[in-house]
């Protein structure tokens, strides 16, 4: 148990390394105004973002999702596990219920997290040195909107958020599953790495796709307010408005960064468990195909 909460967390920050750059674009794509849009698509965004603030521009706000990461993963791994064998059977439907149980619960801390990894990567938008720094890292951002803001600035947008988790954990778990089953994916087989690469890339594909409209509105929440000027109620305030000012398409909006990030980053996350653990265990076979670390990104699906 404590080794596979261990490989999780190695395997998670190799995720996140990958996956912040696209995770920055998708995120910039989200809250650009479109009466004067800074980014003509997703392309455009990283080229921009490494023209006028390097390379290192992609990765701001990294720092949340690192600090976040272990706690996320216990939580992800300790519901997860103990959801499911209080089901009784591991069953493709008991496999959807426990992983949406895992992510109902994580967004205690998955909230604040992208809280502060939105702001960070929303400052300094388009300057390649930071004329103006409010945050000097995600943990002084938190500090600062708490000052401000108390409990409910931090937890902005936990509503949108467990909306989003909650069903998007449990159609990760449950696309794992199916597709590990499907794959026969058994320890013998020489093609066993492979085969847990391209189900967690796939698994995380079809879990941003089942639940991404929500994660723009969220996107639009956590940043609202930032230049000052607040411009949504809530949930169906900002719903409504985005879909009047820019009309559907705004639900698909850096859609094509994030399922960019969403293969490489699961696989990323997969072969670093899968050597981890083949390590740990040199002397033992390596156990069947069982759910593997989640880390969100939907930062981190």
């Amino acid at each position: 148990m404590a080794l596979d909460f261990l490989a999780g967390c190695v395997g998670g920050a190799a995720g996140v390394l990958v996956g912040h750059p696209f995770d920055t674009v998708k995120v910039r794509l989200q809250v650009q105004n479109v009466e004067k849009p800074l980014y003509r698509g997703t392309f455009h965004c990283f080229q921009s973002i490494i023209k006028q603030e390097s390379a290192f521009g992609l990765y701001k706000g990294i720092g949340s999702p690192m600090m976040g990461l272990t706690f996320i993963n216990a939580l992800v791994f300790g519901v997860q596990g103990n959801t499911l064998r209080a089901l009784g059977k591991d069953t493709p439907l008991n496999q959807f219920l426990a992983g949406s149980a895992a992510g109902a619960i994580q967004c205690v801390i998955c909230c604040p997290m992208e809280l502060a990894k939105t702001r960070m990567q929303l400052q300094g938008t388009g300057e390649y040195k930071l004329k103006t720094k409010n945050y000097k890292n995600s943990l002084d951002c938190l500090i600062k909107i708490y000052q401000k803001e108390g409990l409910r600035g931090i937890n902005r947008g936990m509503v949108s958020t467990f909306i989003r988790e909650t069903p998007s954990f449990g159609f990760y778990f449950l696309t794992y599953d199916c597709m590990t089953r499907y794959l026969g994916c058994e320890a013998e087989d020489s093609y066993v790495i492979p085969k847990l690469l391209f189900s967690g890339g796939m698994s995380g594909i079809v879990s941003w796709l089942s639940t991404y409209p929500m994660d723009v509105i969220k996107s639009r929440l956590q940043a609202d307010g930032v230049g000052g000027v607040t411009q949504y109620k809530g949930i169906l305030d900002c719903v409504r408005k985005s879909y009047h000012e820019e009309g559907w398409r705004v639900f698909t909006r850096g859609l094509t960064s994030t399922l960019l990030r969403a293969f490489p980053v699961n696989a990323a996350t997969f072969a670093t468990v899968t050597v981890f653990l083949m390590y740990m265990k040199s002397e033992d076979n390596l156990p069947e195909c069982e759910p593997g670390p989640v880390i969100h990104q939907p930062s981190s699906l």
